[in-house]
């Protein structure tokens, strides 16, 4: 499970932003996260609410995920389409020429802090 990895990775990244801005609390904390980013959010939220508890900072922040759904480009015919439902090869022109545009991100997008 390397969602307990990802979290210890945000809180750092988010006490050195409230470090950098003299935040006192942060009390909600949203991500961006693609659908196949490899992170399961069950685990991630699980992970979250054992982890913020140990820093005072975040200890009853609450986590929001928003899900990017993952999209294809097809170089061959211009055309995009939804990776969890055709995988790599086009549905239009069965082509192998694809790569994804979007649905692999991790990105904190909000923060709520005092």
């Amino acid at each position: 499970m390397h969602e307990l990895g990802v979290v210890f990775h945000i809180i750092e990244d988010l006490e050195d932003i409230a470090r950098e801005n003299q935040l006192e609390e942060i009390s909600k904390v949203v991500l961006e996260l693609g659908e196949v980013s490899t992170v399961i959010d069950s685990y991630l939220v699980d992970c979250w609410q054992w982890a913020v508890k140990k820093h005072e900072l975040m200890k009853e922040a609450q986590l929001v995920i928003e899900k990017i759904p993952a999209v294809t480009y097809c170089e061959d015919c211009k055309g995009e389409y939804s990776t969890i439902e055709h995988g790599k090869i086009c549905p239009y022109c069965k082509s192998e020429h694809t790569y994804l545009l979007q649905g692999n991100e991790f990105n904190i997008k909000e923060i709520e802090a005092c």
